[in-house]
């Protein structure tokens, strides 16, 4: 059996503040995540959920990192809701924890401060904005890319946040930053 440790991510300006929490060593029973390419079954997939803070913490500052059985993920606290994804944008592996939370076409969506790339929080899909070119009157309007960014599951409880992997059996483009060299979060076993 291994432990997860949850550990903030050091960054720099107004996110900044570290998060911890009482559960934040967590025994881990489930396999591991398999981003190799290599089929894995949906069912074998089981993860635990993990505290990765306090609910007045994420009010706050409206976001939070940490990681979640060696996955890095962000936090998101927005108009009342809660929202969970992979912490490097799908695109080209920008830090999401640095961007700005914009509404395009009434859904919110985070901002890769990289590339602009919006990525919708509820669902993880990349919008863009589209124009038919045979038509130099019409107006530009917002379309999907499909999911592209993984979504984790978030609850409250007790004062507490809470995240689960997800265990979607489907690729998303974010599984590549997700892991390997592109990870910036260490996490350490006890």
């Amino acid at each position: 059996m291994t432990a997860t440790t949850i550990a903030a991510l050091p960054t720099v300006g107004p996110y900044s503040k570290h998060f911890m929490c009482a559960e934040a060593c967590i025994p881990h029973h489930g396999p591991s995540m398999d981003f190799d390419g290599s089929e894995q079954d949906p069912e074998m997939k089981t993860y635990s959920t993990v505290c990765v803070g306090r609910e007045d913490d994420i009010k706050k500052s409206e976001r939070m990192t940490a990681v979640v059985h060696d996955r890095e993920v962000v936090i998101f606290y927005h108009k009342g809701e809660y929202h969970a994804m992979d912490i490097r944008c799908y695109h080209s592996g920008g830090p999401l924890h640095l961007g700005e939370i914009e509404e395009f076409d009434g859904r919110p969506c985070i901002v890769c401060p990289w590339h602009k790339y919006k990525i919708t929080l509820a669902t993880g899909e990349g919008l863009y904005q589209s124009i038919n070119p045979k038509d130099p009157s019409a107006k530009p309007k917002w379309c999907s890319k499909g999911i592209k960014q993984r979504i984790h599951k978030v609850t409250v409880d007790n004062g507490n946040i809470y995240v689960t992997l997800s265990d979607e059996p489907f690729k998303c483009d974010s599984d590549f930053y997700a892991t390997g060299v592109y990870k910036v979060i260490q996490s350490s076993s006890r």
